[in-house]
């Protein structure tokens, strides 16, 4: 089948190497390089930079309404349109009378927007997947064409289940692909009565209080991690937590650190297994103890 690929990010990487292996990948529409590192030279996104090593052609358009965008990528002779972690809104013009899929990262309805993983991580979720669905005017909000759920792990973080759910990326596409090519497609609309909001994560949300359930406590640090992170305060030092695990905990107010490195809880504790210090690298929590001593019954304080 002959594709044309939009993507950014790095969540559809995977699908991307399978499309360029089985199929003719046409042309790849990716965001320009954009400034990184404090050397602050354009780099490309990891997108741009497989469909260069593979050989395949690529535009980098930076606005999608510049003047001959949709009329060069129309004129590519392609079946079919994917697009996964694009960043860009694509406008009715190029899709209309083409096939056009989107790979999305929640079992739609739930989780519209930017940021389904982190946000099905916060809110407790005990399952999630991916969602192939046809592009529509309103954010993530197409026909389901097909789905993939696997269950969220406890002790994972949102990074670590953003990248099994990029690997069921190549089996869902295909399988989409393939009904397409058989005239098999059943498309699903969505249920609106059950639709959720996923909002783009800010700097501001990387904080965590303790005045709740070590569950809710626990997945709102993994939901976060790797960005932006959990913030507290312990002393004088500001700490980012990364990893924990829910435990029994009694006696003591929200936040206070207890033997074994415990936080209290409103209903239970959590016990710090990961944490990142300012300017330094990822560690286990015993670790940052041996050069950051703490007294007895010190608390941990959101920022």
């Amino acid at each position: 089948m002959q594709l044309v690929y939009f993507g950014s990010g790095v969540f559809g990487l995977p699908t991307l190497e399978r499309l360029a292996r089985d199929h003719q990948v046409r042309l790849v529409v990716s965001q320009p390089d954009r400034p990184a590192g404090r050397s602050r030279h354009p780099v490309p996104t990891p997108i741009s930079s497989f469909a260069t090593s593979a050989g395949l052609p690529v535009l980098r358009p930076e606005r999608m309404d510049a003047p001959g965008v949709v009329e060069a990528i129309r004129a590519v002779d392609a079946d079919a349109f994917v697009v996964i972690a694009y960043g860009h809104k694509l406008p009715a013009a190029l899709l209309d009378d083409r096939f056009a899929i989107n790979l999305h990262a929640s079992l739609l309805p739930k989780y519209r927007g930017a940021a389904p993983i982190n946000w099905a991580m916060i809110n407790g979720e005990t399952e999630t997947g991916v969602s192939v669905i046809t592009l529509a005017q309103r954010m993530d909000a197409g026909a389901v064409l097909g789905q993939r759920a696997v269950a969220i792990d406890p002790a994972e973080t949102a990074g670590e289940l953003h990248d099994r759910l990029a690997a069921l990326g190549p089996d869902a596409i295909e399988a989409v692909l393939d009904a397409f090519a058989r005239d098999r497609l059943e498309p699903r609309e969505q249920d609106e009565r059950h639709a959720t909001p996923a909002p783009k994560l800010r700097k501001a949300d990387g904080t965590v209080r303790f005045d709740q359930s070590a569950d809710a406590v626990r997945c709102r640090i993994h939901g976060l991690t790797p960005w932006p992170g959990c913030t507290v305060r312990l002393g004088v030092n500001r700490l980012k937590l990364l990893r924990v695990e829910t435990v029994a905990a009694t006696g003591a107010e929200p936040g206070v650190i207890r033997e074994g490195g415990v936080v209290t809880c409103a209903e239970g504790g959590v016990r710090m297994i990961e944490v990142q210090p300012p300017g330094g690298r990822p560690m286990r929590f015993e670790d940052y103890l041996r050069g950051h001593p703490i007294s007895p019954e010190e608390r941990m304080e959101p920022v």
